[in-house]
C-alpha cells in the first residue's frame, strides 16, 4: 500500500513507476474521503465525480514519469487532482446532485464566496493542505493566503448564519488564524488572551471564527463517499488496463530484420562520411544534432511556422526503433520570453495511431536542458521525443497549440519550475508542420548471460544498440527462501571501448513478458553507443532496492508514557506518541541515520478487536542521501534530483491516523506489526557483457 498522506517515500513512487496503475489506485482509494470532498467543492454531480476520479488517476499515472521528486508525492499527485477539478468546473456546470449530502449548506455557502477565497478554504480545510503547500497552488504567499481565508471565513459566516460583520478589535484580527491553528508565537498568543479576557466583542469573533472553522474542517469526516464511485472508476480503468496489455501481446521483434542494413549504413557512413562530418562541424551549433547530422542519421529540415508572434522552427528528426527525436528552435518575436515544447501538453500527432507504435514506452526526458539555453532571452533550442514510428519511414503530421514558458531562476539557471507548484504561463497559437521522416534500424545481441546480486540471479536477455540510446534488457526471479525481493535494479554504466555510456535517470521501464511471467523483465536505458567499439564491453551496476522480510510485534499501551523505544535491525526507534481519539493518532521516529539498514519499515497495526475494519492513512519525514553520505533535503523546491550520485530516501519520521470504518467508534491499537523493511544496497560489481 502506498501512504497516504504527507511526504510519500520516493522508493515507494519508484515501485509505481516500475509496475502498474494499481498502486495509484489504492493511494487515491485511501485518500478518498478528502478527495470527494473536494471535487464536491467544484462539481455536485456524482456522474461528474467519476469522471474526475477516472481522468485524475490516468493523468496522475500518465504523468508519473515526470515526477522528480522535488515535492512529496501527495503534494504532486493532488496539484494533478486540483487542476482536474479547475478544468472540470470550467467545462461542466454546476448540478445539484440527487443524492442528498451532508451539510449541502456548507456547499451553499461556499459556492457564494469570490473564488480566490473559497478555494484559499477548500485547500486548507476540505483537503487539508497545509497554509505552504495551499500558497503553492493558488499561487501566492502565505500571508494571502490567510487573508483569503479570514475573508472567506467572514462571509461564510454570515452566508451561514453565525452573524455578520466582526465587531471586534482590528488589530487582532491577523492573529486568529495563527492563535487557533496553535501556531502563534508566545508573546502574541499571551498578548491575545489577555486581551480577549478583556473584550466581550473580541471573545464574540473569536467563538464565531472558531466555530465556522470547526464546520468546515469536520465536513470531510462527515463526507460519505459512495463506493460506487471507486468501483466504477476501477472498472473503466481496468478496461483500459486490458486494452493496453492486449495491445503489447501484438508486438513484433523488427529489430533483427534490420541488423544487416544498419552494418552496411555503418560501413557506408565512416567511409564515404568525411564531407559531411566538415560540413555540419561549420554549419550546426547543437552539438547532439550534429553529431546525428555527420554521420547521416538524419538531414535538415528547418520547417519554419509563426502564430500569435511565436516562430518555431522544426530543424531535424531523428528516428530509429526506441524513439523519435524532434529538434527545434522557438524565438519570441515581441517579447523577451523563452518557450519549450512539452510532448504531453500542446503537442499532437494527428496521424500518431496510423504512424506510430502506441503501445510503445514513451521516453521521457525533462523539457528544459540547462545547455539548450541560447545566449538571446528570446530563443530557446530543444528536442522532444516522441514514440517510435511504426514502419521504415512516413510523415509525422505535427500540430502545436501552445507553448509552455521557461521560467529560470537566478538562482539555479536552467532549472524548469515545476507546474505543481504555481500555475504555468502558456503561449497560445496554431502551429503545423509535415515532417518526413526515416526510421534507422538497430542492432540486436542476444546475451544468455547470468549473474548474481544479493543471491539473486539476474539474467541479461540482449543488448540493442540504437542510434539514439543503448537498450539493456534484463530480469530476475523473486523467488528466494530469504524472502528477500529485488524492486528496482539500477545501473550506473556501460562501458564500450574507450567510450563510458551513462544511464538514464528517467530511461528503465517494465517489459511485458507473458511467455515467462515467473520473471520480472525491464529495459535499462544508456547513452547511445552507436559507432563506438563493442570489444570488451561491460555494465556497471550502481544500487539495488529490495524489500526484505523481517517480523516483529510490539506491544503498544496508551496508558503508558510517550515516547517509548524498541530496537529493531541494530537500531532504536521511538514511538513518539499513541492518542486514541477520532482518529487515533501515532507517530514513530528514528533520527539516527548512521549504520542504519532499513530506508523504510513494512508495518500495519492491529487493534484490541481483531474484526475491527480500521483505514491508516500514513504520512512520513525524511532525508535523502547519496553515496558518499551527503544528506539533501527533498522538500526544498528546487532540490537537485538529477544530480545526486544513486540516492536514497530514508524515513525519519512515520505518522498514522486510524479509523474504525464500520462502527466509527474510536480505535485501541494494541500492536505494531512490523513484516519487513525496505533497504537500499550499493553494488559496484561490474560484468562483462558477451556478445
Amino acid at each position: 500500500m502506498i501512504p497516504a498522506s504527507g511526504k510519500t517515500d520516493p522508493f515507494v513512487i519508484s515501485r509505481i513507476r516500475e509496475k502498474d496503475i494499481e498502486s495509484i489506485i489504492d493511494w487515491v482509494e485511501q485518500n478518498q474521503q478528502s478527495f470527494y470532498t473536494l471535487g464536491w467543492s467544484y462539481l455536485r454531480n456524482q456522474l461528474q465525480m467519476e469522471e474526475l476520479f477516472y481522468n485524475a488517476i490516468t493523468k496522475i499515472h500518465e504523468e508519473l514519469p515526470r515526477f522528480k521528486r522535488k515535492t512529496s508525492f501527495e503534494i504532486w499527485a493532488s496539484s494533478i487532482f486540483i487542476q482536474t477539478c479547475r478544468e472540470f468546473s470550467k467545462e461542466n456546470q454546476v448540478q445539484d446532485s440527487k443524492r442528498t449530502e451532508p451539510r449541502q449548506d456548507v456547499f451553499n455557502a461556499l459556492d457564494k464566496l469570490k473564488s480566490e477565497d473559497k478555494e484559499a478554504i477548500a485547500f486548507t480545510y476540505l483537503k487539508g493542505l497545509s497554509l505552504e503547500d495551499s500558497a503553492h497552488f493558488l499561487p501566492v504567499d502565505v500571508e494571502t493566503v490567510k487573508e483569503r481565508i479570514f475573508s472567506g471565513i467572514q462571509s461564510f459566516r454570515t452566508e451561514m448564519g453565525y452573524g455578520s460583520n466582526f465587531n471586534g478589535c482590528m488589530e487582532y484580527h491577523q492573529h486568529y488564524l495563527d492563535y487557533l491553528g496553535r501556531t502563534l508565537d508566545r508573546p502574541q498568543k499571551v498578548e491575545l488572551e489577555i486581551h480577549i479576557y478583556n473584550c466581550k466583542d473580541c471573545q464574540d469573533d473569536l467563538a464565531s471564527f472558531q466555530d465556522a472553522m470547526l464546520t468546515l474542517t469536520g465536513i470531510t469526516e462527515d463526507f460519505e463517499v459512495p463506493s460506487s464511485v471507486m468501483d466504477n472508476v476501477k472498472v473503466r480503468l481496468e478496461k483500459k488496463e486490458k486494452r493496453r496489455q492486449l495491445k503489447k501481446k501484438k508486438r513484433k521483434n523488427i529489430g533483427l530484420a534490420f541488423a544487416g542494413v544498419f552494418a552496411l549504413l555503418l560501413c557506408t557512413g565512416f567511409v564515404t562520411g568525411s564531407f559531411s562530418n566538415l560540413y555540419y562541424s561549420w554549419t550546426e551549433d547543437n552539438e547532439e544534432l550534429r553529431t546525428y547530422l555527420q554521420h547521416d542519421l538524419g538531414e535538415r529540415l528547418n520547417l519554419e511556422a509563426e502564430s500569435e508572434g511565436v516562430h518555431i522552427k522544426i530543424k531535424s528528426v531523428i528516428a530509429d526503433d526506441v524513439q523519435t527525436l524532434v529538434f527545434y528552435e522557438i524565438t519570441d518575436m515581441k517579447k523577451d520570453n523563452q518557450y519549450v515544447l512539452n510532448s504531453q501538453d500542446g503537442v499532437f500527432v494527428q496521424n500518431e495511431s496510423e504512424i506510430m507504435k502506441r503501445e510503445a514506452y514513451q521516453r521521457y526526458s525533462p523539457p528544459v536542458n540547462p545547455t539548450d539555453i541560447h545566449d538571446k532571452e528570446n530563443v530557446y533550442e530543444g528536442h522532444m521525443s516522441l514514440l517510435p514510428l511504426k514502419e521504415d519511414s512516413g510523415t509525422i503530421e505535427l500540430r502545436i497549440t501552445r507553448l509552455q514558458k521557461f521560467v529560470d531562476d537566478p538562482d539555479h539557471p536552467g532549472e524548469f519550475r515545476p507546474w505543481s507548484y504555481e500555475e504555468p504561463e502558456f503561449a497560445h497559437g496554431e502551429w503545423t508542420f509535415k515532417l518526413p521522416v526515416k526510421k534507422h534500424p538497430s542492432v540486436v545481441h542476444k546475451l544468455y548471460q547470468d549473474t548474481e546480486i544479493e543471491g539473486i540471479i539476474v539474467r541479461f536477455d540482449k543488448l540493442t544498440i540504437a542510434p539514439t540510446a543503448t537498450l539493456l534488457q534484463y530480469r530476475f526471479k523473486n523467488d528466494q527462501p530469504e524472502k528477500k525481493r529485488i524492486e528496482i535494479l539500477n545501473f550506473d554504466s556501460i562501458q564500450a571501448g574507450d567510450k563510458r555510456l551513462e544511464s538514464d535517470l528517467y530511461g528503465s521501464s517494465f517489459v511485458e513478458n507473458p511467455e515467462n511471467m515467473e520473471w520480472n523483465t525491464f529495459q535499462a536505458h544508456f547513452d547511445s553507443g552507436y559507432g563506438e567499439n563493442l570489444k570488451g564491453l561491460s555494465v556497471r551496476f550502481g544500487a539495488i532496492q529490495m524489500s526484505v522480510q523481517e517480523p516483529k510485534s510490539i506491544k503498544l499501551d496508551a496508558s503508558k508514557a510517550y515516547p517509548q523505544t524498541f530496537e529493531y535491525l541494530g537500531s532504536t526507534i521511538s514511538i513518539d506518541k499513541v492518542e486514541i481519539g477520532f482518529p487515533t493518532e501515532i507517530r514513530i521516529s528514528n533520527r539516527d541515520l548512521k549504520n542504519r539498514k532499513y530506508d523504510s519499515l513494512q508495518f500495519h497495526v492491529t487493534g484490541e478487536n481483531e474484526y475491527d475494519q480500521m483505514s491508516m492513512g500514513m504520512g512520513s519525514e525524511g532525508v535523502v542521501i547519496d553515496k558518499h553520505g551527503n544528506e539533501y533535503n527533498p522538500q526544498e523546491l528546487y532540490f537537485p534530483f538529477e544530480e545526486i550520485e544513486q540516492p536514497r530516501f530514508l524515513q525519519t519520521v512515520q505518522s498514522f491516523e486510524l479509523r474504525n470504518n464500520e462502527t466509527g467508534e474510536k480505535v485501541i491499537p494494541e500492536t505494531l506489526e512490523i513484516q519487513g523493511y525496505n533497504t537500499t544496497k550499493y553494488v559496484d560489481d561490474t560484468v562483462k557483457l558477451e556478445l
